[in-house]
């Protein structure tokens, strides 16, 4: 009897639970353009700019993104970055009529591995985030609020081709990226969240590549039991500039 009565308890608990849990379901594109710069043998720069619409793919835009950083290269597979990045946020529903800016501070390990023809890219990111406040839906805060995010990434590349990853081949990829929330403002989502991209790599030359396919992004919000769940086209372009004297 006890037994029944304590299983009968845990079930109304998780019903509870289960109730007060919120998922807001949403599509958007992803665009995206990566160039790199070789400047010598050890130093390079980063760039990248992302730009996404809001719900029903092609409804307006939800945010940009714009990061620039300096890298130093260890080895031809090993990369230390540092830079900054600038993210805006385009009116949304907590901040309907102006636009909410963040800007960061980002450091970057990152690795390749070449398993015979194959690729994994691995990377351990951190980043300091000054996201403004908000006073009403017209109006910023003069405040920002700071935390720390950390972010683990896996990309693995896989030719489709019997020559390897080479000009003009297809690639299938898959990608995971994990982010973790910390710092004193943190209270109820440490973890913040996941996004799982499927898709293909096109070889344009040795060094660029156009990279479309969907990703998945799940996302624990500042409340605790509120979550995003998100299906996203990404188009992407990643392009190596080499600018050393040949």
């Amino acid at each position: 009897m006890k037994r029944s009565l304590l299983l009968v308890m845990l079930f109304v608990v998780m019903e509870c639970g289960a109730q007060t849990k919120q998922t807001a379901y949403s599509n958007q594109i992803w665009y995206g353009y990566y160039p790199q710069f070789k400047l010598s043998k050890h130093w390079g720069l980063w760039s990248d700019w992302e730009l996404h619409s809001k719900e029903n793919f092609f409804d307006n835009f939800s945010r940009s993104v714009f990061r620039l950083a300096v890298t130093y290269y260890v080895t031809d597979v090993t990369k230390i970055t540092a830079g900054y990045c600038y993210i805006n946020d385009y009116p949304a529903d907590n901040h309907l009529f102006v636009s909410l800016p963040e800007h960061q501070g980002w450091q970057q390990l990152q690795r390749f591995t070449y398993y015979r023809k194959k690729k994994l890219m691995q990377w351990l990111r951190l980043e300091e985030r000054y996201k403004r406040n908000v006073m009403d839906n017209y109006t910023l805060a003069d405040s920002y609020t700071f935390s720390y995010r950390a972010r683990y990434n896996f990309f693995y590349q896989l030719p489709l081709s019997k020559k390897g990853i080479v000009a003009h081949s297809l690639s299938a990829v898959i990608g995971d990226e994990l982010y973790i929330n910390f710092g004193k403002n943190i209270v109820n989502n440490y973890f913040d969240q996941n996004r799982i991209f499927l898709g293909l790599s096109y070889a344009v030359n040795a060094h660029d590549n156009l990279v479309f396919g969907y990703m998945n992004l799940f996302q624990q919000l500042a409340a605790g039991n509120q979550y995003k769940s998100m299906n996203v086209i990404k188009l992407s372009f990643f392009q190596n500039v080499d600018l050393r004297k040949k």
